[in-house]
């Protein structure tokens, strides 16, 4: 299995990703650490990133994916995979891929980005990830104003166990 955590930067998909990870002794992958230099250094300097700069990262993820597969791994990809034609792109040749889309408010987004230290991602680009994302209809979409402990049992319990989905405090 292969499980893409997504949503816009600062939603927290990299806590979560790297926790559901290393609770199931499973590969972790950070797409922030596939972008090529010119990427990060447009980010770095607040310039959105087009199509043409997404489209050899996203082709290399799904390589990446592909490899864990062939090999019979799990793996956690942490990704912001905004739009329908980037999963499009990271899904390809995949069979068992499943899409948690970790969602919220844009202020609370943005207090946590204010917060954050060392990243190039700055908080003046989150207005260009809300207004570029698709949301998925194939995700469990789970509000991030919860703890990331909270966020990782919802999730284990919907990739584990039979549960009811409609008693999960989320969104399909």
């Amino acid at each position: 299995m292969i499980v893409v955590v997504m949503g816009v930067s600062g939603c927290g998909k990299t806590t979560v990703g790297a926790m559901l990870a290393r609770r199931q002794g499973w590969q972790f992958i950070d797409a922030d650490d596939h972008h090529p230099a010119a990427n990060i250094a447009k980010m770095s300097q607040g310039i959105p990133l087009q199509d043409d700069d997404r489209w050899p990262w996203l082709a290399q993820l799904n390589v990446r994916l592909r490899d864990v597969d062939l090999q019979g791994e799990h793996a956690v990809l942490a990704c912001s995979a905004l739009k329908q034609r980037y999963r499009d792109r990271i899904a390809g040749g995949l069979a068992d891929l499943r899409w948690i889309f970790l969602n919220g408010s844009f202020a609370l987004i943005e207090s946590r980005l204010r917060d954050r230290r060392d990243h190039y991602m700055k908080p003046g680009l989150l207005r260009s990830q809300f207004d570029a994302l698709e949301p998925p209809v194939d995700a469990l979409e789970l509000d991030v104003a919860p703890t990331p402990e909270t966020l990782l049992n919802v999730i284990e319990a919907h990739l584990f166990t039979k549960t009811d989905e409609a008693s999960l405090p989320c969104r399909r």
